[in-house]
């Protein structure tokens, strides 16, 4: 697995710098929360703000909800609805993004370290804004996340962690989204804080390409922000 994930980062950067490629700074807010009513069904809520790197201008919004079948602790398997509104600098409006996700993750630990594997499957209907129509693209998602711990902060009952983390967006078959066989892909180093499995606070840099079938690729450098929540609502 770690072979193919370097071989795809070396494909990806490759690409990047054999051609013309926009680069810009971006900032991103997500919180993502679960919310477990029993011993296999839960509930995922997810919200995102994404803005420029001066916070002044509003790029994309995204509400993402989704129902969670627990396999075992270590597995799950999601399906959900998204939500998206994105900024379009050239027509200075928003489209709308409406999304179906279907997903597997499983965890695994060694010592106090843990690795999250994700497939994620999407069909996407995407506003086209100059031709007033709907354009539609489905979409495979595979991300690898490690969490490496450092410290225990044993007066909160907490751990201080680092992040490496990649995601790679490929496209299947034929559609008017991206005709690009690599969608995009996310890169992200950063650290974390984790409050007794409830509340995780992560701050990292991400490095995302991505590629274009009617102009030049991007390459953005975000500061990302982002708050887990894990609640147990099941009566004990």
């Amino acid at each position: 697995m770690k072979r193919v994930l370097l071989l795809l980062l070396v494909l990806v950067y490759g690409n990047c710098f054999s051609q013309k490629t926009i680069q810009d700074q971006r900032i991103w807010f997500a919180y993502l929360g679960q919310y477990k009513f029993s011993e296999k069904w839960g509930l995922h809520v997810e919200g995102q703000l994404r803005t420029d790197n001066e916070l002044h201008q509003d790029l994309q919004n995204i509400a993402r909800l989704g129902g969670v079948y627990f396999l075992s602790p270590k597995e799950t398997l999601m399906v959900g609805g998204a939500l998206i509104d994105t900024y379009s600098s050239s027509a200075d409006k928003f489209f709308t993004e409406h999304r179906l996700w279907e997903q597997y993750q499983i965890n695994t630990k060694w010592s106090k370290n843990i690795m999250t594997n994700r497939l994620r499957l999407e069909q996407r209907w995407i506003e086209q804004l100059a031709t007033k129509t709907t354009a539609y693209q489905n979409r495979f998602r595979y991300m690898n996340r490690n969490l490496f711990h450092i410290t225990d902060l044993k007066s909160v009952q907490a751990e201080f962690y680092a992040i490496v983390q990649d995601e790679v967006f490929i496209t299947i078959g034929e559609n008017k989204v991206n005709s690009k066989f690599l969608d995009q892909n996310r890169l992200l180093v950063g650290l974390g804080l984790n409050n007794n499995n409830k509340f995780r606070l992560e701050l990292g840099y991400m490095n995302q390409f991505v590629t274009s079938s009617y102009g030049s690729d991007a390459m953005n450098h975000i500061v990302s922000v982002t708050l887990f929540h894990n609640l147990d609502l099941q009566k004990h």
